[in-house]
């Protein structure tokens, strides 16, 4: 379809953001003209000129933001208009140069040393930016010379090679092989695999399990020395900034205590039985002896849901009824006043995602609707993402309103978290209702335990490389293997080609970022059962939650809506939620 095919109401309003590629032009160039911090450099040792120096940088930064959102949300409805790209290019060069103007900045603070710039942030005037000195108070034992951090900041492009050298062999380079589904060769790719692991056929789901393992078998060497490559490098950056270990460091940079990572682990540990109940089920239901490759196999009927945008829209707003009109009135303003781009055209971006501007009244979100359970969990999800930010830059100031990583999905699952429930508890018969609470069960099993579980795996990794022990492939594998059949159970036979699973996963190329997907999923659950089971008190409070930005430290801001990732209380609320779920589900098959 073509973009001028669609209806205008299922068409994102840019006209909000920029009138179009003339105005956008002209404030380029007054932007460009303005990115001049000399005046600043050598002058900031007083309250007066730091301020005058952020205020600047913010207000710029802004602007900065608003055209490359403008650019991207162009680019991304139309790919084959040239339009998108031509803005994109021609903000790329000016966002390098804002970068390096402001670079000067946090060096020349950090010369004032943590006494002078503690009583600076505590100044009313800095009401503001009082975090920003705050951070690089908490940044300034881990700060090196200004040669050596000219030295380091040059290996900059040298750090992300091991990231770019696997994404390539892992996009390009593979060979994968192919198999027969249904008399036709298939080609088991990352794009397919995932479909044929579902294939009620289990031939079909080992044949593309062992194929799909075997591309990476074949270059493990290779993976190997990518990832120990890419390990060494975190170990040598966190030792040279004065880290305990690469964990503490990436955490640093987060605001996030390392106890919180521990306590995840720990937590889930306690929890695997229920995990292993759950196994024993699919295994009871599929009636056989269950292979990792048969995880992903539906195990109740189909009972999709197949409803156009309005229906699924209207669904989604009964699900969220929870957090009461007011947010519901939103939802509503976000449809009506043309905030989400709905439907797939030729030429748009895949996918799904929101996107705020500080100074632009509301958020946007980019969909690409069509009729399953999956598109209207995915309207949820990104409307939750678009009222936090909502909330946020309408309660903070630009330098706080956006809010940490480790808290953006915490919003967007509360919504899923909520409908989800609603599904279950209006389910009109037994099939429904089966398949919505194996739909939140496998959610639990692989946002939470999977992602755990990875989590132990890259821990393992990063110690073993600190401490200088072996780091190959059979040491790599054999921990794999060990931790797969720990979090697994008895009741899954862990073929030997999962033992290298770890090769396949890019995130690990980031390191200790996937823990966020678990801590962000046992929040959302501790707060929706929180909304649930409570009242205009727990509502309340999670808007304080969704108003806070990066106010504060991201636990502390979890801490308005009465979850502590400290205390393991919220930990023990979800695992109950998926123990209640399983429960339910056990009555029922």
């Amino acid at each position: 379809m073509k973009r001028g095919e669609i209806e205008l109401k299922y068409k994102w309003n840019t006209d909000e953001i920029l009138s179009g590629k003339e105005e956008f032009v002209s404030r380029l160039k007054s932007l460009e003209k303005s990115l001049d911090f000399s005046s600043f450099k050598g002058t900031l040792n007083n309250v007066q000129q730091i301020k005058a120096c952020f205020d600047k940088m913010y207000s710029l930064l802004s602007e900065l933001e608003i055209l490359s959102v403008y650019a991207m949300m162009k680019r991304d409805e139309d790919g084959t208009s040239p339009l998108g790209n031509e803005l994109s290019c021609m903000i790329e060069e000016v966002s390098v140069k804002f970068s390096s103007e402001v670079s000067f900045i946090e060096p020349e603070l950090s010369l004032l040393g943590a006494s002078k710039l503690t009583e600076f942030a505590s100044d009313p005037i800095m009401k503001d930016y009082n975090l920003d000195l705050k951070r690089v108070v908490d940044f300034l034992p881990h700060l090196l010379s200004e040669e050596t951090e000219k030295v380091l900041s040059l290996g900059g492009k040298v750090y992300g090679g091991y990231d770019d050298a696997f994404s390539m062999l892992d996009n390009v380079d593979l060979d994968f092989p192919t198999i027969k589904v249904d008399g036709k060769k298939v080609k088991v790719t990352h794009a397919t695999y995932s479909l044929l692991l579902q294939n009620p056929n289990v031939s079909v789901r080992r044949s593309a399990f062992k194929a799909y393992y075997k591309a990476y078998e074949k270059v493990l060497n290779t993976i190997t020395a990518l990832y120990k490559g890419n390990v060494d490098k975190d170990v040598f950056l966190s030792r040279v900034r004065k880290f305990p270990s690469s964990l503490a460091k990436a955490l640093h940079s987060e605001e996030v205590d390392v106890k919180v990572y521990k306590n995840l682990i720990s937590s889930v540990h306690k929890a695997l039985p229920l995990l292993h109940r759950y196994i024993a089920d699919r295994k009871g239901i599929i009636g056989q002896n269950i292979h990792m490759y048969d995880l992903y196999v539906p195990i109740t009927e189909n009972a999709d849901l197949k409803l156009d945008y309005e229906e699924a829209f209207d669904l989604v707003l009964e699900g969220l009824k929870p957090l009461g009109e007011d947010y519901l009135d939103l939802l509503k303003r976000a449809k009506n006043e043309r905030w989400i781009d709905v439907y797939e055209n030729d030429g748009k971006r895949s996918g799904a995602y929101s996107v705020s501007v500080y100074k632009v009244p509301h958020p946007y979100v980019l969909l690409n609707h069509n009729k399953t359970t999956h598109s209207v969990f995915t309207i949820a999800h990104e409307l939750g993402h678009s009222i936090h930010s909502y909330f946020s830059n309408g309660a903070q100031p630009v330098s706080k309103a956006d809010y940490k990583i480790f808290v953006a999905e915490v919003a967007s699952t509360v919504n899923e978290i909520l409908l989800i429930k609603y599904l279950i508890k209006n389910a009109k018969d037994k099939t429904t209702k089966k398949y919505f609470l194996s739909y939140y069960l496998d959610t639990i099993r692989t946002t939470l335990f999977r992602q755990t579980m990875f989590s132990e795996f890259e821990e393992f990794a990063h110690e073993i490389a600190e401490k200088g022990e072996p780091f190959t492939k059979e040491v790599l594998n054999a921990f794999y293997l060990k931790l797969n059949k720990k979090y697994y159970g008895k009741s899954v036979v862990s073929d030997k080609e999962i033992s290298f699973e770890w090769a396949r996963i890019p995130h690990f190329y980031r390191a200790f970022y996937v823990y966020k997907y678990a801590t962000g999923i046992i929040s959302a659950i501790a707060i929706a059962e929180r909304i649930l089971n409570g009242g205009e008190k727990e509502v309340k409070e999670y808007f304080n939650f969704l108003s806070s930005g990066c106010s504060d430290k991201p636990t502390e801001l979890l801490k308005l809506t009465g979850v502590d990732l400290l205390d393991g209380d919220a930990m023990e609320m979800a695992f109950k939620s998926f123990e209640d779920a399983l429960n339910e589900f056990e009555k029922l098959i």
